[in-house]
Parts: C-alpha cells; structure tokens; sequence
C-alpha cells in the first residue's frame, strides 16, 4: 500500500510540473493556445441525396433567385450554383455555402470522373401536391440539389433527369476579398455580402462607422440581404462577418466616407 501511494504522489507531482511547464511556456500564466485546423473550414462528411437540374444550358434562368443575389455570374459564383431543398436553404442561412456533388449508383446516368463543386445561391422550393418520390424531390424534409445545367452535365447525362449523388460541405474558394452592396435609402438599408470564402454562408453581420455609428447588429432580411434602419451615410464603414462555423472576419474600413448605394466594395482579406 505505501509503495503505491508513493507511486501516486510521484506521478501526481510530474503532471503538475508539466502544467507548470505548458502555462510559463504560454506566458503571463495564460494556457497554451489551441491549434485547430490552422482556422480554415474542412470539408464534411459525404452524405446521400438525388440531384436534378434547372435552367439552360448557359446557365441562363440561374443567376439571381431567393438568396439575394443579382447576378452570380458577377458575384463571383459563376453558373457552378444550385437551389437547394429547404432542409439546406434553412431559410436563407444556407445561402453561400459550397458542396461538392458526385453522381453515385446510376450506370446509366452517371458520367463518372471528378465531382462537381457547387454554392447554393437559390431555393428548390417544395412541390406539396407530387409525392416526394415522383416530381416533389424538393419536399421538406428531403435534402435536394437542383442545379444549374453546366452544372448538372459535368456529372450526369441530361436524359437521366434525376439522379442520385454523394455530396459533402467544402470550404468556398474565392479570388479577393469579401464584397459589401449597400442599396435602400439613408433611413433603410439593405447589405448583400457576396465572394465568402471559408464555410461561405453568413450567419450574422455588424456594422460600425468611424465617427457617430457603434457597433450595430443587422438582421437578416431575406437570403442573404441584411438590413438595418441606422443612418450609415457619411461614415467610413467597417463590417464584422460571422460565418455558420462561428468564425468572424473584420474588415476594416472597407466603405469610404462617400461611398454610394448599389457600389460594391471590396475588402482586403477573405475566409480560408
């Protein structure tokens, strides 16, 4: 018994040395940081769904929709886009995320090789009055992918018309920075935050000017359109994103002082 106290003791006194140890390390008796990921979003585990597909062959008929978007071939989405089922939309807070689809189990429709990388920018909308086995693919609580045509051909045969895939949530790659619209009026304003890489959704935005405006919270007024009724004109603006994997990216005066309505503005930095 007092050989195994000892044994006890011995051992207890080497691991709070080594707390010692890691807190001087870490300096001013702070923990040792905590290393995760190198703060970039990693792709999700593969989950099974169906895909179809809508628009013409260009695209066309795709480019704006419920998230907000005017023009994802502008906006730095091009036409590798899809409307998602409401599960995945999550009434707008889906919007920006990116997935990569592969067509699985179908000889006949699938084309094999490499999957395709979308960003939800729309809404499948449900289809109550169809089955949801025959013509209400969309219907809650399916997880549905409508994409665009380039989209659907880069996976699949047309003639297939629907067909099961694998899909998984990727980290959006984008070229620059985060993109800030303001449109509205000096007493009603509507932010579109576009280009987000990282998990590319926006789960909450904030505002600050240089001078009169604090820290504002803005709401989400639909897809991702964020609204607030504070006087941002005649400020130098700074906005705060939070993404769905609660991450957050400051950009640091990215409105000038005279900035305009319906101008977009990029900052300097992005998500990873």
């Amino acid at each position: 018994m007092s050989c195994t106290w000892a044994s006890r003791r011995l051992v207890l006194a080497l691991l709070v040395a080594l707390v010692v140890v890691d807190a001087a390390a870490a300096g001013d008796g702070a923990p040792p940081k905590v290393h995760r990921n190198h703060g970039k979003f990693t792709a999700g585990p593969w989950k099974p769904a169906h895909a179809t597909f809508y628009g013409g062959r260009d695209g066309s008929g795709t480019l704006d929709g419920a998230c907000g978007y005017k023009d994802t071939s502008k906006e730095g989405y091009g036409v590798q886009t899809v409307a998602v089922s409401t599960p995945l939309f999550d009434a707008g807070a889906g919007c920006g995320a990116c997935y990569e689809v592969r067509c699985v189990d179908s000889p006949d429709g699938c084309k094999g090789g490499a999957p395709v990388v979308v960003t939800a920018t729309n809404l499948c909308p449900p289809n109550p009055g169809q089955s949801n086995e025959n013509g209400g693919w969309c219907n809650p609580p399916r997880e549905h992918f409508d994409l665009t045509m380039p989209a659907f051909l880069q996976i699949a045969q047309e003639k297939a018309g629907i067909v099961p895939i694998s899909y998984r949530r990727v980290p959006c790659v984008k070229q620059g920075g985060i993109r800030y619209t303001i449109t509205g009026n000096k007493y009603f304003n509507l932010v579109m935050v576009t280009n987000v890489g990282g998990a590319g959704d926006v789960a909450g935005l904030m505002v600050k000017g240089n001078k009169r405006v604090k820290w504002t919270t803005l709401k989400r007024n639909w897809g991702q359109e964020w609204q607030t009724s504070e006087d941002l004109t005649g400020e130098s603006l700074t906005f705060r994103v939070m993404t769905g994997d609660h991450r957050k990216a400051t950009s640091w005066h990215v409105l000038p002082r005279d900035w305009q309505f319906g101008v977009t503005y990029q900052a300097a930095k992005n998500f990873k």
